[in-house]
């Protein structure tokens, strides 16, 4: 089987990943594209966890404006050399957190950030719709963990589904931009303003 330039490079242009992994991909996945893109996932998401735990402090502060400046997004995206942070791949990965943060307003990073206090109300909201909708006792519970899962899908930035991908997350695409980048890359803040937002608000408080 002989892998041809023109495979790595359509290979190396979807994922970001290096000349010699993208070959060893390939030649892994029997040149199916497809499988060769899960194989290279895999492949950072084994590296993501070695690499989870080195400081990032090196980075970017990303800013995207949205619909005209109706939407306003400020994200610092975190890796752990200058080298790193000021190459075109890291950038357009801020840049793609900052897309996602505009279109789907995540409330929080990763499922710890989340404050009990709102779990519990999603929780009691939960399980006295799953009463009212007549569910029997024995798999409320179930029900109730199952609409906590999708309420931490829809506010956590990190397990929300990629804009570009419906079969990935962000989390999937930050541990391939480690693998492929060779650094620990985190999602330190953001912030999301939309025109507006806070108007009938402060006209209360007036």
């Amino acid at each position: 089987m002989v892998i041809t330039t023109d495979q790595i490079k359509e290979l190396r242009e979807a994922t970001g990943a290096g000349i010699m992994d993208c070959r060893e991909a390939l030649e892994n996945a029997g040149a199916d594209f497809d499988k060769a893109v899960d194989y290279l996932r895999q492949k950072g998401l084994s590296k993501a966890t070695k690499r989870a735990g080195r400081d990032a402090t090196e980075g970017i502060v990303e800013l995207y404006s949205h619909g005209d400046g109706r939407v306003g997004v400020m994200v610092e995206v975190n890796c752990e050399t200058d080298f790193v942070a000021r190459s075109t791949t890291f950038r357009e990965l801020a840049h793609e957190i900052a897309l996602q943060i505009a279109a789907n307003s995540p409330e929080f990073i990763n499922d710890e950030d989340i404050p009990e206090a709102i779990l519990e109300r999603e929780r009691q909201v939960a399980r006295k719709r799953a009463e009212d909708e007549g569910k029997p006792a024995d798999v409320i519970e179930r029900i109730v963990d199952g609409r906590l899962d999708k309420f931490r899908d829809e506010v956590v930035l990190q397990r929300q589904t990629y804009i570009r991908d419906e079969n990935t997350t962000i989390q999937d695409l930050l541990n391939e931009k480690i693998g492929t980048m060779g650094e620990n890359i985190l999602v330190r803040r953001f912030e999301r303003w939309e025109l507006g937002e806070h108007v009938d608000s402060d006209e209360e408080e007036g």
